[in-house]
């Protein structure tokens, strides 16, 4: 068998923003299983005659289960093929790689792992600040805004969240960001936290808003909207 699976990072959705790297291997591939927020003007560079199989999950609509996914990569790879697993961002980065690699050590199939620019380094990158700061901002932290139920999770490092010098990502929260935001100023944030929303990163629809923690939180509660999200708090600088 000579089936191979690379997973590709896509970055947040600008084609220039990809890896020389991703992009030979998109353009090598006979399939390409690609996540929506993986598609688009990105999908041109996959070579004319492969096949693009979409495989995005997005909250509150219908999508694949994950053990669908896993044995969709499982079975073009048996039939030795050159597969990209298309993902956006960086895949490591809640991107549920682990249980895909998982399926093809399984079965046997060697895989390698491209990685892309992570959408909260983009996000940062549109809106002209940096993620960390000198003495203000030493850490920075990545958590997802909810669990397998879509509710917040349970087992959330609050102390940690809470922390007033730690620049926070928060991916997929904006269901959950009232609720959080309502918790983490019960822990000690204060409402005045500056934060950031950024919808659509790196496609045409790219908003970027400044917000606080609290007012971020209240206009969320009022209306989210369709588009994907990151939610950044912390000591946030000014462009």
């Amino acid at each position: 068998m000579t089936g191979f699976v690379s997973f590709v990072g896509s970055g947040p959705g600008d084609p220039e923003l990809l890896t020389i790297k991703a992009v030979d291997r998109l353009q090598r591939a006979d399939a390409v299983l690609f996540d929506d927020l993986s598609s688009g003007p990105i999908l041109d560079k996959v070579r004319s005659g492969a096949d693009l199989v979409g495989v995005g999950k997005r909250a509150g609509r219908q999508s694949p289960k994950q053990n669908h996914v896993s044995r969709l990569l499982v079975d073009y790879a048996k039939l030795d093929q050159r597969v990209v697993r298309l993902k956006s961002g960086d895949s490591g980065i809640f991107g549920r790689l682990e249980e895909e690699i998982l399926a093809l050590k399984e079965a046997g199939i060697p895989y390698e792992i491209i990685p892309g620019i992570p959408s909260a380094c983009a996000a940062a990158a549109a809106a002209g600040i940096p993620l960390t700061r000198r003495l203000t901002a030493r850490r920075v932290q990545f958590v997802t805004g909810h669990d397998v139920t879509g509710d917040l999770p349970e087992d959330m490092n609050l102390a940690a969240l809470a922390d007033p010098s730690a620049s926070t990502v928060v991916f997929m929260g904006k269901r959950t960001f009232p609720k959080l935001a309502a918790i983490l100023i019960d822990a000690g944030l204060p409402a005045s936290t500056p934060a950031l929303l950024a919808e659509a990163v790196g496609k045409q629809a790219q908003h970027i808003e400044r917000h606080t923690v609290q007012s971020l939180a209240d206009q969320l509660a009022r209306e989210i909207g369709d588009n994907p999200a990151l939610i950044l708090y912390g000591p946030l600088s000014e462009p």
